[in-house]
């Protein structure tokens, strides 16, 4: 499946967590240009993008925490051409040019990984949102006040026929 849509698509991208290093520098760079919750957003979505290189590594048996900062550093110094694809080389247990070692990925796979994600935190979010409705949470208080000037304990929990209840 994966190699029909190389072919149909005609373009490859560096695997090994190598697009999510770049993007992951490129939103970083960003955030120098953005403040508020704004920024806040970008670094953990920044955060997030570089979950992909640490887990290949982890996985592999590899030290996380150094191939991410052999990454990061790789992608940061130089051209940028010369470190962009830069990724996790599993095989030979190391940080290498993966577009050269042949180490490649769909670009419509990766698009569509990303835009996937992307809505599913998104998604999340606003569920999350929902859920934590000022209004709500104010009316939550304001019955919690009147049951304690009223000297009646609040009620909590599953209630008198549920489970633990007499």
């Amino acid at each position: 499946m994966i190699v029909r849509r190389a072919i149909k698509a005609y373009a490859v991208v560096a695997g090994g967590g190598a697009i999510e290093m770049e993007l992951s520098r490129h939103l970083r760079k960003y955030l120098r240009s953005i403040s508020g919750k704004e920024q806040l957003v970008v670094n953990a979505y920044s955060k997030a993008l570089e979950v992909i290189p640490r887990t290949l590594a982890d996985n592999s048996g590899l030290d996380s925490t150094e191939i991410v900062n052999k990454l990061r550093q790789k992608h940061s110094v130089g051209k940028v051409e010369e470190g962009m694809w830069y990724g996790v080389d599993v095989l030979n247990e190391r940080v290498g040019n993966c577009y050269e070692q042949y180490i490649w990925e769909p670009e419509a796979v990766r698009i569509n990984v990303l835009v996937a994600a992307t809505e599913a935190a998104c998604t999340i979010l606003s569920v999350d949102e929902t859920v934590k409705n000022p209004s709500s949470e104010q009316d939550q208080n304001e019955a919690r006040r009147m049951a304690a000037l009223q000297g009646k304990q609040p009620q909590m929990g599953r209630g008198i026929r549920g489970k633990g209840g007499r």
